[in-house]
């Protein structure tokens, strides 16, 4: 398990150097505070509060006395999220400290960006973090914000890690490590009792993949006491498309497509380091959509685990699949809130792109609290609707659903549709429609994997969840 809080500087830290936070209003106040040198040398390296804009303040004899770090204008304020760890990597090694106030949001959203700057990718290439350390600001929870940051690198070092590396396999290594960390129960259903543990659907996508790298079903269990919560992540940890072959240009970034899995099991160490009071239960369907002569084909009629009858007219649109049986299982022990997450559709990212999550619900008071919550720290996602007139759509008449509807409209909507017939039996119902990868760096975000959703489930947890 990454550890990332070697960025946090000791609590007493007595020769940490202050960090201003200033924007064009605020400077002007603030150099009417020094003295004519300092004013001098903001002058002349034209420092003016702009955005990511850091300058080092010299020491009178030499040395560094502190720096200043640009916000930008007010008005670009919404449009970067985790804007001060920009400033890690251009600082000099040493402890810092925030000097200007921040509220509690704020505040902690500037000690895990900072955290989350540290991250860099080094299984395969030297990546050497900042050197840069933060005295965390009064009122952060250091070990809070610690458990969160080592989940989301989880996250993003599954979702980095190439597809020759992280098949079913070690996608089962990794939730084991996880569940010895924790003393949580965890048994896998291997490939050949798929069928007689009735798991049909998850035999069917993986059977077409060498031994080696066969379909399993992954279930961690954690907890005694409080409310059930059962996640489930979607984990095909290569997708070719099946038989309906991608072409290259879409199967490039497909080692990403067990971004659910990963996301799950990135907000199940959360759960636990911290220590939240429920029963957590996760579940994840672990696959390679292969091509071979046993792989599933257009046309085929699968019978799931629930009963339902499934027509595949696209081998492509294997997620729903393999996710509908773990959550066909996840339901039958009722759970008071079963969460899907999946990087399933591509009409999800058409409609949002990639930063925000499509999230689904038909409870309206708990959809607003998972985006409130996804608000409040920086981990957006935005609600689609379960949009009951569509059904018609995964309904084809030869069988009771269609995994991928024609005409091409609303694809993520129906994709949810599906899902949602497997939830029946949890007390309460979310899909998160993710894309896990970050596209282009921005701060604290690299290029490649990343986790969405998981921070707006936790924060939401002790609301959503009460009893």
């Amino acid at each position: 398990m990454r550890d990332l809080s070697t960025g946090f500087a000791p609590e007493e830290a007595p020769d940490a150097r202050p960090l201003h936070l200033l924007g064009p209003s605020d400077l002007p106040d603030w150099l009417e505070r020094q003295d004519e040198a300092v004013r001098a040398w903001v002058a002349a390296a034209g420092f003016s509060g702009q955005r990511g804009r850091v300058l080092v303040l010299p020491a009178p004899g030499g040395g560094v006395a502190g720096a200043l770090f640009g916000t930008g204008d007010a008005r670009h304020a919404g449009r970067r999220r985790f804007q001060i760890a920009e400033a890690r990597a251009a600082l000099p090694e040493g402890d810092w400290r925030i000097a200007t106030g921040l509220g509690r949001e704020a505040a902690d959203e500037a000690a895990l960006g900072w955290l989350l700057a540290g991250y860099g990718y080094d299984r395969y290439a030297k990546n050497d973090p900042p050197k840069a350390r933060l005295v965390p600001p009064a009122g952060t929870d250091r070990d809070r914000i610690s458990a969160i940051a080592a989940g989301e690198a989880l996250t993003r070092d599954l979702i980095n890690t190439p597809a020759n590396d992280m098949g079913p396999a070690e996608l089962e290594d990794a939730a084991r490590d996880l569940a010895k960390r924790y003393d949580a129960t965890i048994s896998v259903i291997g490939a050949d009792e798929l069928l007689p543990r009735n798991l049909p659907l998850i035999h069917t996508v993986g059977r077409a993949a060498p031994a080696h790298r066969a379909p399993r079903l992954i279930d961690l269990e954690w907890g005694t006491d409080g409310p059930t919560l059962t996640l489930v992540g979607k984990g095909v940890c290569f997708d070719t498309g099946g038989l309906n072959l991608k072409p290259g240009s879409s199967m490039g970034l497909m080692k990403k497509d067990m971004g659910g899995a990963a996301t799950v099991l990135g907000l199940a160490h959360m759960i636990m380091a911290l220590g939240l009071k429920l029963r957590l239960r996760v579940l994840i369907p672990a696959v390679e959509n292969a091509v071979s002569g046993d792989a599933f084909r257009p046309g085929d009629i699968l019978t799931s685990r629930k009963g339902l009858t499934v027509e595949v007219n696209n081998t492509d649109a294997e997620g729903r699949l393999v996710l509908a049986d773990a959550m066909a299982l996840g339901a039958e022990a009722a759970p008071d809130l079963m969460i899907s997450m999946a990087t399933l559709t591509g009409a999800a990212r058409v409609a949002l792109g990639p930063d925000l999550g499509a999230l689904f619900c038909d409870d309206d008071a708990l959809a607003e609290a998972l985006a409130a919550s996804g608000r409040t720290v920086g981990d957006p996602v935005w609600r689609l609707p379960f949009w009951d007139p569509y059904e018609t759509l995964i309904e084809p008449g030869i069988a009771d659903l269609d995994n991928a509807p024609k005409g091409g409209f609303a694809g993520a909507i129906t994709a949810a549709l599906f899902l949602r017939r497997f939830a029946e039996g949890a007390a309460r119902y979310v899909h998160f429609d993710i894309y896990g990868w970050q596209p282009q760096s921005a701060p604290a975000r690299p290029k490649g994997g990343v986790g969405q959703g998981a921070r707006a489930i936790l924060d939401a947890l002790p609301q959503v969840l009460a009893p």
